[in-house]
């Protein structure tokens, strides 16, 4: 699990090596919501520049397709300050061209080799699946079945914007905010396990999607809920996942199975292990 500053290239393995394509991604890492288009462009053979740091650095970060970390100097004459609006406080060094391509100033911050932004993690993802080889069918075997895939992706959306807003307030949550996640999670995790009772192994097509590959980061991030037991007590409340293993027996098998995997695990790390030792599976 990657932590601290980072600026490196992944190079990535690939059985069709066709695709000379370097994205660029600047975020605060780690960073689940990165990974799923890591895990993509290992399987896929797509070449992606990471750049960034721990969330707290980011503030003494120029925020740009050439983004690096700044001086006392550089900060005190950048014409580049702005107030900070979502996930951090403060002020942001972010240039006009920055915001040009990203107009909603957000992390992950993608980039096509061009210098084009892709904002949101899952368009960041389906461009890193587009990119690559398309062997694998990672965005569907089909334009109906990349529909498909889409569909779950949007339902990802959806559950993470809940988590977000949850995890960010966890040390002062609002019951309102604890029900709307309590009813995210049930309606998002009954979907999963409906569609993975159906026998096809995979979300899609009964093979390996970039839909499965948003699943597991997505919803291994809201798992670390599981860090705050003690001020969720202290607040009258419990985990939303606690009895989630038993609830949703294939949702759960599901994360953990492929998060176990060589393409899931080289990525990921022990971002997960926590979490297995709590089941008893490591």
């Amino acid at each position: 699990m990657m932590s601290g500053k980072i600026a490196e290239r992944r190079s990535t393995l690939s059985n069709d090596d066709n695709s000379n394509s370097v994205l660029r991604i600047f975020s605060y890492l780690p960073n689940p919501r990165v990974w799923k288009s890591l895990i993509t462009a290992g399987l896929c053979g797509v070449e992606i520049e990471l750049l960034g740091d721990k969330s707290s650095n980011l503030p003494h970060w120029l925020w740009d397709f050439d983004a690096r970390p700044l001086s006392e100097s550089d900060k005190a004459d950048s014409p580049y300050a702005r107030q900070s609006r979502r996930g951090f406080s403060g002020e942001l060094y972010k240039t006009d061209q920055f915001l040009q391509e990203h107009p909603f100033g957000t992390v992950p911050a993608g980039f096509s080799p061009s210098g084009l932004g892709i904002f949101e993690s899952n368009s960041i993802l389906r461009a890193v699946a587009r990119a690559g080889s398309s062997n694998l069918n990672l965005y569907g075997k089909d334009d109906y079945h990349a529909s498909r895939v889409d569909s779950f992706l949007d339902a990802n959306l959806v559950f993470s914007r809940e988590a977000q807003v949850y995890l960010l307030g966890m040390n002062e949550l609002t019951l309102e905010t604890y029900n709307r996640m309590q009813a995210a999670y049930e309606f998002y995790l009954s979907g999963i396990e409906n569609c993975l009772q159906q026998g096809d192994g995979y979300l899609v097509g009964g093979e390996l999607s970039i839909a499965d590959i948003s699943y597991v980061c997505d919803f291994a991030q809201f798992l670390r809920e599981g860090h705050n037991v003690e001020s969720l007590h202290n607040q009258g409340l419990d985990l939303i996942s606690k009895n989630g293993p038993e609830e949703y027996p294939l949702a759960y098998e599901h994360m953990l199975e492929l998060s176990s995997t060589e393409a899931f695990s080289s990525v990921m790390g022990t971002y997960l292990n926590w979490y297995r030792k709590k089941l008893g599976l490591d």
